[in-house]
């Protein structure tokens, strides 16, 4: 029995180094960015309806016009369209008294009946703009974000190859003054965009569009409908994938530079990023036949299903790997500390390998999240890489304390620091998911404790029991809303 079973639970420790493998693929994809995907050269400005959907925004809309007003773009072939969710602040006179300023430029479409979700609000704009029909393209963008001068050209000059049916940009966190928090989000946004999207340039096919700066080629949103997808919490990423379906390539820009605010506090991110878990969860079950099927083109390709579930299935990796890393010690403990240190080894290279070309991609971000990019995976995950490594430096410590201590520590000390190493994987999440509950319960009382606790717990762990809440969620059947991230207009460009 244990000559069939050992084999099966070292595949499944080992499987936990999935996610580190696809980490390393996507880096060693965006390296070749440069030299395998062509920019077109030669400026394109198509005539641009921007779509922004608005709900009680009052502390950012009239910012974000401003800027939008100061694009590097011709001034007759941009369009701004606020579309107001039946605002109860101050959001509706604020864009009227812009319209009045700019007319022509600037239109306030109002929904005296909001409440429906974001993806409501965006559909009413766009069915205003299909029936005006001057637009060659539409740009859909987030309420707060601030795009930097020349992003909306860097982003049409690709439409000036008619295989491109929507581009994306590269979002930034830009909350100011930043914060531990946003610092680990700005960290993650340079492996999750600068490098994925990157990566997924070179294979060709892209997971999403980011939300808050998606260009579609007027041809591309007819081609999937005319309007955005209602049905899940991920229009964005049904709207990214429905292109590529109908033959338009989806290309991520690296230059477009869209600062947006971001959560402060582990509660804010919980809400936030549960949304978009539930809405992978939704796109992954919709798109199913999708999935490693050589008629879906790239989409179809082992590449992009590694990406994809590499990041979907991250909590099922790292449980089904402490599990199996266990139940190997009850049977051979030997072989479970050899396979454990395999799978810690990898770790290791992957941890340096991202964390480094994180740090070459994006030096600017690097300057200010090295600490945060550093600890990304916990300080209780780099002790046990370091104790991975080299074991006695741990049990002969501890053991000298405890005997210092006039404590005989036996040989239960190593098993029980074994044990919790390899029980590690998954017990990150639940001790993520307990300090989302102590700043969700105490809040501000509590905030002096919740970031130490974030950076040895981890900030992945905390990313990947969102996820494995999201699998809960979505099981249940909660309803789905608009749950709008809070914001206070504190955002700003780094140069």
């Amino acid at each position: 029995m244990d000559a069939v079973a050992s084999p099966i639970l070292i595949a499944l420790v080992l499987a936990g180094a999935i996610p580190l493998v696809a980490g390393c693929y996507q880096f060693l994809l965006a390296g070749l960015h440069t030299f395998r995907v062509r920019t077109p050269r030669a400026a394109c400005y198509p005539r641009v309806a921007l779509v922004i959907p608005a709900w009680n925004e009052a502390a950012v809309i009239g910012r974000t016009l401003d800027r939008l007003l100061a694009l590097e773009y011709p001034g007759d072939r941009l369009r701004i369209y606020v579309v107001d969710d039946a605002s109860t602040d101050a959001t509706p006179e604020l864009v009227r008294a812009k319209a009045e300023e700019h007319p022509g430029r600037i239109f306030h479409l109002r929904r005296e009946r909001g409440g429906e979700g974001k993806a409501h609000t965006i559909n009413h704009g766009l069915r205003t703009i299909r029936a005006e029909g001057w637009y060659e393209a539409v740009l859909v963008i987030d309420a707060d974000v601030i795009f930097t001068p020349p992003s909306l050209r860097w982003m049409t000059r690709h439409l000036a190859d008619p295989g491109v049916g929507a581009v994306t940009g590269y979002i930034k966190e830009g909350s100011r003054p930043g914060s531990w928090m946003t610092r680990f989000v700005a960290f993650e946004y340079v492996t999750a965009q600068a490098a994925a999207r990157r990566a997924q340039n070179v294979l060709g096919a892209q997971a999403c569009l980011a939300g808050g700066a998606q260009l579609l080629r007027r041809e591309s949103l007819e081609a999937v409908g005319g309007e955005i997808d209602t049905a899940t919490l991920a229009e964005d990423t049904v709207t990214t994938l429905g292109v590529q379906l109908a033959g338009g390539r989806v290309v991520f820009e690296p230059y477009a530079i869209v600062w947006a605010e971001e959560p402060r506090t582990v509660t804010g991110l919980w809400k936030q990023r549960l949304r978009w878990g539930r809405g992978n969860v939704q796109v992954t079950r919709r798109f199913r036949g999708v999935w490693l099927h050589r008629g879906s083109g790239s989409l179809g390709g082992v590449g992009f299903a590694l990406i994809w579930f590499s990041v979907f299935l991250m909590p099922v990796f790292m449980v089904t790997s402490s599990a199996a890393l266990v139940t190997l010690w009850a049977i051979d403990r030997g072989q479970s500390i050899e396979v454990f240190r395999t799978l810690w080894f990898l770790n290791v290279v992957t941890y340096l390998f991202v964390t480094l070309s994180s740090f070459s991609i994006d030096a600017a971000t690097a300057r200010r999240t090295w600490r945060e990019g550093l600890l990304f995976p916990g300080v209780v995950s780099l002790l046990i890489i370091l104790y991975a490594l080299y074991p006695p430096l741990f049990d002969d410590t501890i053991a000298g304390w405890l005997r210092d201590a006039g404590v005989d520590p036996g040989d239960g000390l190593a098993t029980g620091v074994l044990l919790f190493t390899y029980v590690w994987l998954s017990a990150s999440m639940l001790a993520a998911w307990l300090v989302k509950l102590l700043d969700a319960r105490f809040g501000r009382r509590v905030r002096w404790v919740v970031a130490p606790l974030v950076y040895v717990v981890g900030y992945g762990p905390l990313l990947c029991a969102i996820t494995a809440a999201a699998y809960v969620k979505e099981a249940r059947g909660a309803a789905m809303t608009w749950d709008k991230t809070e914001k206070t207009g504190a955002v700003g460009e780094l140069t």
